[in-house]
């Protein structure tokens, strides 16, 4: 049987689509005016997270971050600065709880559209020495929910 060359390997585009937010990442850098920064770090592999959040009432009206690490920590926090914006705070936990439930094996949550890019880190759960990678930005998005509830925000 003759391979299809015309359609790309979907696995081969979810890579690329990875190494672009790692060589490319969205929202990096300090966000100005943000009111709400946590730092996150996972000795057992030196990856490392801050996280901007810019509430407004329970909007995330921003979302930016710094950090270092493997390609699996940073592309998901740019997918994942880039998707909670605009949304409410409950909203932003749903998404946490959904891309979380994908990184354990959940195939529904791999299929739930809202994930939007961060679907192409549904393959991670194989790997559940990287699942702490992938996780890294979300901990300290819900850690950054968690301060701005006690603040009143």
């Amino acid at each position: 049987m003759a391979v299809d060359r015309s359609t790309p390997n979907l696995g081969s585009l979810y890579q690329e689509l990875i190494l672009d937010h790692f060589r490319r990442p969205r929202n990096r850098g300090v966000l100005p005016g943000a009111n709400t920064v946590v730092h996150m770090h996972n000795p057992v592999c030196g990856d490392e997270v801050k996280l901007y959040l810019h509430l407004e009432g329970d909007q995330v009206t921003g979302a930016s971050f710094e950090g270092q690490g493997c390609s699996i920590s940073q592309a998901s926090v740019s997918m994942m600065t880039q998707l909670v914006q605009g949304h409410s705070v409950d909203e932003a936990r749903r998404l946490a709880a959904r891309f979380t439930a994908m990184l354990h094996g959940d195939a529904d949550a791999a299929a739930d559209r809202a994930l939007g890019d961060l679907r192409a880190l549904a393959g991670v759960h194989q790997f559940p020495v990287r699942v702490k990678c992938a996780l890294l930005g979300w901990n300290a998005l819900e850690k950054a929910l968690e301060s701005s509830a006690d603040i009143g925000g």
